[in-house]
Order: structure tokens, then sequence, then C-alpha cells
């Protein structure tokens, strides 16, 4: 994974997955994607079987050329079963690297070993630290590290969960985490992940666009500005253009749906939102004059940066046949925008 520089966590599903195809190809070898499998609980075998297929095959036409990480963090253990035969299958190749991670169900921990020793091409091991850092996790992933093969490479995914303004001490407990795992192996990917988007309802998006503050990057800075020795081996990451509780739902969960969605886009310090409509006569005039209020915004970057900013502006100058979208095209253009821009950033950071 040399010259990576970025580690967005993404959900196994097609918005995400024709985000990552549409990333142009400078933006994709620069990042690679932990792809989460949604919990699916109370499904057959059979049933699960079929969905977890489906997402493998929808993620693997994406990873033709370069590699990623493929995680079941809500998988339990009655789905040890159908994860391992459908784990080393998707790992087969090598471009999609299993992830194991402390407090995990042994035999799943035991599958992605295995599934990482024959396709030899590494185990991303995630740990999770949603509040205060725990010293006893320390002992959890030492001893994963003995089980695993020892000729094969690991990876430290150090996940914070949701950083937000009400999380103050989160760069502290990432440097905590950091300074007692770094030692433990000659990890070859040590990414920090964490997710500074906000949970968002309708109220908030009343009055046009809206802008929420990034905490999420303040963590990366604090971690940059400690002066720690295992800076330079550090990877950033987050959780694109959605939450962690986003990307933790089940599909379909949502039951019939809303009667609108949003619009993200990505700023230094902010996320900014604007309304769209999914139902209702309206809703294409509406959605046009939004997306006009994006590319009036003094952030935004032109439609030559990327295809999400080429779709805001064709969306607001009613160009192409794409109409004005749906929530998965919403999707697809946020983290286009979010991921093109987060590289750039990065590139921009590493060359001073």
């Amino acid at each position: 994974m040399s010259g990576l520089l970025y580690v967005p966590v993404l959900p196994t599903r097609p918005h995400a997955a024709a985000a990552y195809s549409r990333l142009r190809p400078d933006v994709q070898s620069a990042l690679a994607p932990v792809w989460n499998l949604p919990p699916r609980p109370g499904l057959p075998p059979a049933e699960l079987a079929a969905k977890v297929r489906r997402d493998v095959a929808t993620v693997s036409k994406a990873h033709r050329y370069s590699p990623a990480w493929l995680d079941a963090p809500f998988a339990g253990a009655e789905d040890v079963s159908v994860l391992t035969k459908l784990i080393p299958e998707a790992s087969a190749f090598g471009l999609l690297r299993p992830v194991t991670g402390p407090g995990r169900p042994e035999a799943l921990q035991a599958v992605a070993m295995e599934a990482a020793r024959r396709a030899g091409d590494g185990l991303g091991i995630r740990v999770c630290v949603p509040g205060e850092w725990d010293g006893r996790t320390v002992d959890d992933v030492r001893h994963l590290l003995e089980r695993a093969d020892p000729l094969v490479r690991v990876d430290l995914l150090l996940d914070l969960g949701a950083v937000k303004e009400g999380r103050p001490d989160a760069g502290k407990e990432a440097l905590r985490a950091l300074d007692a795992l770094v030692p433990l192996a000659p990890w070859r990917t040590v990414a920090v992940l964490n997710g500074g988007f906000p949970e968002v309802t309708t109220d908030m998006l009343d009055q046009g666009l809206r802008e929420f503050p990034r905490a999420d990057r303040q963590v990366w800075h604090e971690i940059g500005d400690s002066g720690r020795a295992y800076r330079g081996l550090l990877t950033y990451g987050d959780y694109g253009v959605q939450s962690p509780t986003a990307i933790s739902r089940p599909p379909g969960s949502g039951g019939g749906g809303p009667s609108w969605g949003f619009l993200r886009y990505t700023l230094d310090g902010a996320f900014v939102l604007g309304r769209m409509l999914a139902t209702g006569d309206g809703k294409t005039a509406h959605n046009r004059a939004t997306a006009r209020e994006f590319l009036a915004h003094p952030g935004f970057r032109g439609p030559a940066f990327s295809s999400g900013e080429g779709w805001l502006s064709d969306c607001a100058q009613a160009l192409g046949r794409g109409g004005t979208g749906n929530f998965g095209t919403w999707l697809w253009v946020g983290n286009v925008q979010h991921m093109t821009y987060a590289v750039r950033y990065l590139t921009s950071t590493s060359s001073r």
C-alpha cells in the first residue's frame, strides 16, 4: 500500500461502490476503503449467504486492481457458518483483505486469520475506541497477533467511531491507544478512523444550506501536532459522508423511507448540507434550487474538481439526463466530492 493517504470506511452498498468507481485514477490509487458488511440480524443462513455474496460482488467489481479491506464488524456467533465460507472466498485473490478485532467471537477471528493466511496479503486488526481508551485492550490485541500467521502482514485500523463536538478528549484517547498499540507489531498500515458527520433531522435544513463544524479533523491535527515518533506511520481515515450510526443500521431499517434527503459538501472545517425532496410535485424545482445554492457557496470547488461537483453543476443547470437524483445519487455525489477533497488535501499537506 505504498503511497496510501486515506482510508474511508464505506458500506458494501451500490451507492458507495459507485462513488469509488467514479473517482479519478490518481485519487483511487491514494486510498483504500474498509468495506463494512451491514448487520442483518435474524436472517436464515441461506438468505444471509445470498445477501453477503451480493455485497461482496458489488464491491469486488470496483476492486479489480486495487486492494482494500472487507470487514463484518456487526457479525455474531450465529453468522459463523455463513462467513466461514464467504470471507475466504472474498479474500482469495488478495484484493479484499479480511479484518478482525478484539472482542469478536473467537470463531470469527479464526475465520479472518485463516483467510489472511491463505490469501497471503494481509490481515486488518480493527480496534474500536468509542470513548475512553481501555488499557486492557492491549492484551487482547497481543493475543490476536500471537494467533495470527507470523508471515502475514498486519494493518492496524484504530476506529474512534463518532467524533463530534461533545467529545473533546477524542484526540487524547487516540494518542493513548496509539502509544500502546503501535509498538506491538511491524504494522504495514496504521490508520486512524473517525466519523464527524452529523445526525441530520429535517428541521436542521429548513432555511437553506447549513454548515456543521468538523470535530473529526481537529482530532487528526491534534495527533499530528503531538510530536510522536510514529506520526509518519499514520494514515488518515473517516466514514465518508455518513455517520458511523448510519452505516451500522441494517439495510431497509428505515421502513418506507422519508420524503426528503440531503446533499453533502465537504470544506476544511465544516460539512455543508442542503435538503433535497424525494417526492412531491415541486421536488424538481426545489432540488435544482438547492443545487444552485451549492454552486453559489464560496467553498464550491467548481465542476471540474470531481464527478460529484460535475453532477451538482448539471443538476443546478438542468443539464444532462440525470434529473435531480434520489437517495443513492445524493450519497455517491457526496462521497465522490468528499473522497476527492480528502486525497487532495492530504496530498498538499504531506508535501509541506
